[in-house]
């Protein structure tokens, strides 16, 4: 008996482990943006930002120009000239890849302006990535 009792401790001992490491699989598999970079987290947030709030998606396309520049071309100048997206869209700075587009971008600074700080971070790591 008395063998018994410390081989049933470790065999509970060894059920819970087994289970908790489970648990934090299903909790994984329910929440995928747990294993997510900050990276990833900044380039998804940057993305709904740009389709949804932002308002940018109306003017820019990925690799075409319609009424703006090409998120592409945008992000090749800005990472070329080592510029911040973030200053231009809070005013901070002048235009440098279109400039004779600049007072049909001036109206969306209203938007942009009273972006929070991460968000604006977000929107540039999202541009920035179609330089890649």
């Amino acid at each position: 008996m008395k063998n018994t009792i410390p081989f049933l401790m470790l065999l509970m001992a060894t059920f819970l482990l087994v289970s908790c490491k489970n648990e934090k699989k299903e909790k994984a598999a329910l929440y995928p943006e747990i294993k997510k970079s900050p990276e990833e987290v900044a380039l998804a947030l940057g993305k709904e930002i740009f389709d949804g709030k932002g308002m940018c998606y109306s003017c820019h396309k990925p690799n075409q120009k319609v009424i703006g520049p090409s998120v592409a071309d945008i992000a090749k100048i800005y990472k070329e000239k080592g510029a911040s997206i973030t200053d231009f869209l809070t005013e901070k700075s002048g235009p440098i890849v279109e400039p004779t587009q600049y007072s049909v971008m001036k109206t969306n600074f209203a938007i942009t302006k009273n972006l929070p700080e991460d968000e604006l971070k977000a929107l540039e790591t999202y541009i920035l990535s179609f330089s890649k």
